[in-house]
């Protein structure tokens, strides 16, 4: 065996010999030489830049008089604004939990081995996904036209109860309704593919011990697909806080109708405008901030230490500037 020849010394790896060596018996950590972090004057000049235009950016819009920002103050907090944004709350949250109780049993469907059930799910989906939102709403507003009666009874035969369609679905229901069918769709493969990224060999390996197929979709599978499901969840939920907004065509006093209310009145389109947009930011950051704590909360088990949190995040970055500094002064 032929030994290959010795390097030269400077084709020697200095820097694998050198981390070898201790440092001296009894030097002290102020006489090590101290490592000093490479400048990037780039950096701080793309920092600087855009701090600039984004200090330009909120200056414009603080002293643009047409904003009229006292009174955007005045309406904020007013009874027609807040009665519209409680109504979005609630629509927000009755058609994600009905979405989603809806797109559970979707999902499973089309997850089945039964084709029929499949074919059913995936026709479903296909069809509340291919068609907008608005023209599902102005459907279901205007379905009297196509039954104007709804009934109970045996099927293809005799009814037992009717009621005029007229009666039963007014512009709320309508909105409830429209909304979660559609939500209904993407919840549905937002749980499938939340379920799919789960490897196979926990179930495999959950068969294998003798727990049955429900005990493990509850218990295994379910838990390790939230991590998957939550953000895609999160970001239904802020969509549909939104969506809502479109249920004023169908005049539903959400937040968007009650501040259109308002400027029809007044004549003050903007300011009603930046009421309602704020209230959407305002409601949109604290649905953000829940988000990052329920998927930290799934994230356990998932990596060796959970992802810091903000308050975290800033007490170990004051830490480390005190540390900087302290070294600064000792230097």
């Amino acid at each position: 065996m032929v030994s290959p020849p010795d390097l030269p010394a400077p084709l020697r790896a200095p820097a694998a010999a050198s981390a070898s060596v201790p440092p001296p018996e009894g030097a002290k950590a102020e006489d090590l030489p101290r490592i000093v972090p490479r400048r990037n004057p780039g950096r701080l000049l793309s920092a600087a830049v855009a701090l600039l235009l984004f200090a330009m950016a909120v200056n414009s819009v603080v002293r643009n008089r047409a904003f009229q920002w006292e009174v955007v103050g005045r309406y904020f907090t007013s009874a027609a604004v807040l009665d519209g944004l409680l109504l979005t709350l609630w629509l927000t949250g009755v058609v994600m939990v009905l979405g989603f109780l809806l797109g559970i049993p979707l999902a499973v469907m089309r997850l089945s081995a039964n084709p029929v059930l499949g074919t059913l799910s995936w026709g479903y989906v296909w069809i509340f996904r291919s068609t907008p939102l608005l023209v599902q709403l102005l459907f279901w507003f205007n379905i009297g036209a196509l039954y104007p009666t709804l009934g109970l009874g045996i099927p293809f035969g005799p009814q037992f109860v009717t009621v005029k369609t007229v009666n039963l679905l007014g512009p709320a229901l309508t909105a409830v309704i429209g909304m979660t069918l559609h939500e209904a769709a993407y919840a549905a493969e937002v749980v499938r593919g939340g379920i799919l990224s789960v490897d196979a060999g926990q179930t495999e390996a959950a068969q294998a011990l003798g727990i049955g197929k429900v005990r493990a979709l509850r218990r295994i599978v379910v838990p390790q697909a939230m991590r998957s499901i939550v953000p895609t969840a999160g970001n239904m939920l802020i969509g549909t806080l939104k969506g809502t907004s479109i249920v004023s065509v169908l005049a539903v006093h959400d937040l968007l109708y009650s501040a259109q209310l308002v400027y029809n009145q007044t004549y003050q389109v903007i300011p009603l405008l930046m009421v309602a947009t704020l209230w959407y930011i305002a409601v949109t950051t604290v649905l953000g901030v829940g988000q990052f704590y329920v998927e930290r909360h799934y994230a356990r088990g998932a990596a060796r230490a959970l992802p810091p949190t903000p308050v975290q995040r800033l007490a170990a970055a004051g830490r480390a500037r005190l540390a900087t500094y302290r070294r600064a002064l000792r230097s």
